[in-house]
């Protein structure tokens, strides 16, 4: 008699695929600097050779990987290229890889400690790790009232942060009764845009959202700060929640953390640091001068799925007071009711976050931590800051370049001197070459690069090739202008003012 067919793969044949898997990984990961950067497709284009409907029938695992490497790849942006300084690292890691593999392998639910403690209790024991490790304030370690939990994001981060410092301020009765009009959050300028979608979400209203004008280095001014909060004290509305960045988006603006904690502790108001990516720096104690004042916060986050080498989903994500992130977002349903919880002597992440369910995160964490070690992880991070400050020098030794803003650490802001329209078209001959891959911004209303350096695989080597190829692509552009100039008689617009 024929066993039933159950349709799922056997053992065997999971540890035979499982071993292509890992080959076909590792041959991309070596071939990777063949591959043009940034993908080179139309919308739609991809979706246009999959098939219209699903299969009826299973199909070999073979045929699997094959379409991944048919379908898939030409359509991919490769993030982990040594010739990525877009936006910012999105780095990953071999350790960081296999735990993920192992996470998904075993497949647990860790809403609760009841589900899976081992999920739990390393989580915990990790993130009290990076306390020590980044010479973060004490309060945020599980040893006290404060602690760790990991998000997704630093998103999801802002906006657990912003519920936990709305329900304070409203003696939890936001949660009961919907939120008061008068609830007013505060940020830079130049703060991520998730602050500006918390606050919507979390039904403040993106009116009561002030973005406070930034200093010559894109920080945010204290002054202008306290001046704000107490118009809005004398207007009768409540102020209550100040989100401060080490390393903004667009140029990695250092905000004054002790200014900032003053005026919060004396004015009641919650503060929230996010270092998303910054936050990695201080792993080595010379760059720790990023997080001076910290000890005055409420909350911080930072983002190992950024730049410690561990892929994404990694947000650490510390409270000084777990209570009111507790009280904030708990809920206990019956069906999640059981005697480990109601001890009391227990986590349940559940009411850290704004899901219910969540994933093992910590073991990719735990494996890429114990791979590469403190002294590794430095070691590396280090040199992304190094080469990036060379590449800044070499900036301001070209006479057709020049820097938006001294970079305090690996992100490089810089423009040609010809001007925004003649930068514009730099950066999209740059990308369209899928040498190399980067992205821009605007300060001081003027269009500008950014060269970000934080990959796994980058080089001193390949920081070297991608400044040569903005130079020759520069004079190329320079000399295909003055053609344009030549024939048409006119001077290429847009040069930049005294110029």
């Amino acid at each position: 008699m024929e066993p039933e067919k159950t349709y799922h793969m056997t053992a065997e044949a999971f540890r035979r695929y499982g071993r292509a898997v890992v080959d076909w990984i590792a041959d991309y990961y070596e071939q990777i600097e063949s591959f043009p950067v940034l993908a080179d497709v139309r919308p739609g284009e991809i979706r246009a050779k999959l098939p219209a409907h699903p299969p009826e029938q299973g199909e070999p695992f073979e045929r699997l990987l094959e379409d991944v490497t048919r379908l898939i790849l030409p359509g991919l942006t490769h993030w982990q290229s040594p010739n990525f300084f877009a936006f910012f690292p999105a780095n990953t890691s071999g350790p960081s890889i296999l735990g993920e593999m192992i996470s998904a392998g075993l497949g647990v639910q860790g809403m609760l400690w009841a589900t899976s403690p081992a999920c739990t209790e390393l989580e915990t024991h990790v993130l009290d790790w990076l306390v020590e490790m980044l010479g973060l304030p004490e309060k945020f370690s599980s040893a006290g009232a404060g602690g760790g939990v990991i998000q997704d994001s630093a998103s999801s981060a802002a906006l657990c942060a912003l519920v936990a410092a709305r329900e304070r301020a409203t003696d939890l009765s936001a949660n009961e009764r919907g939120c008061p009009g008068n609830l007013v959050a505060y940020a830079s300028s130049q703060a991520h845009s998730s602050i500006e979608k918390a606050v919507g979400i979390a039904g403040i209203g993106r009116r009561n959202l002030r973005l406070i004008d930034v200093d010559a280095r894109f920080a945010i001014r204290p002054d202008l700060l306290l001046d704000q909060v107490q118009k809005d004290r004398e207007t009768g509305r409540t102020p209550f929640f100040v989100a401060a960045t080490v390393g903004t988006t667009s140029s990695n603006g250092l905000d004054p953390l002790p200014a900032i904690g003053r005026i919060c502790r004396e004015n009641g108001l919650w503060l929230h640091v996010d270092a998303a990516m910054a936050g990695t720096a201080a792993i080595c104690p010379e760059y720790r001068y990023i997080h001076e004042g910290l000890e005055l916060a409420d909350s911080y986050c930072f983002n190992p799925h950024k730049w410690m080498f561990t892929n994404f989903d990694c947000d650490c994500f510390y409270v000084s007071d777990r209570a009111s992130l507790i009280r904030a977002l708990s809920i206990l349903p019956e069906y999640l009711r059981n005697q480990a919880t109601e001890s009391g002597a227990v986590i349940d992440y559940r009411d850290w976050q704004i899901p219910l369910g969540r994933r093992f995160r910590a073991l990719k964490l735990w494996f890429v931590i114990r791979h590469y070690g403190v002294e590794g992880l430095r070691y590396h991070v280090r040199r992304h800051i190094e080469w990036a400050q060379r590449f800044a020098q070499w900036v301001l030794e070209d006479p057709d370049f020049e820097l938006a803003v001294p970079p305090p650490l690996n992100l490089v802001c810089f423009r040609h001197r010809a001007g925004d329209a003649f930068n514009q078209e730099l950066l999209d001959r740059l990308n369209r070459s899928g040498a190399l891959y980067l992205t821009h911004t605007r300060l001081h209303d003027r269009f500008t690069l950014r060269f970000c350096v934080g990959q796994t695989a980058t080089t001193f080597r390949h920081v070297e090739k991608a400044w040569e190829r903005i130079r020759q692509t520069a004079r190329q552009l320079e000399t295909d202008r003055r053609a344009t100039e030549s024939l048409s008689g006119a001077p290429a617009p847009d040069r930049a003012p005294g110029r």
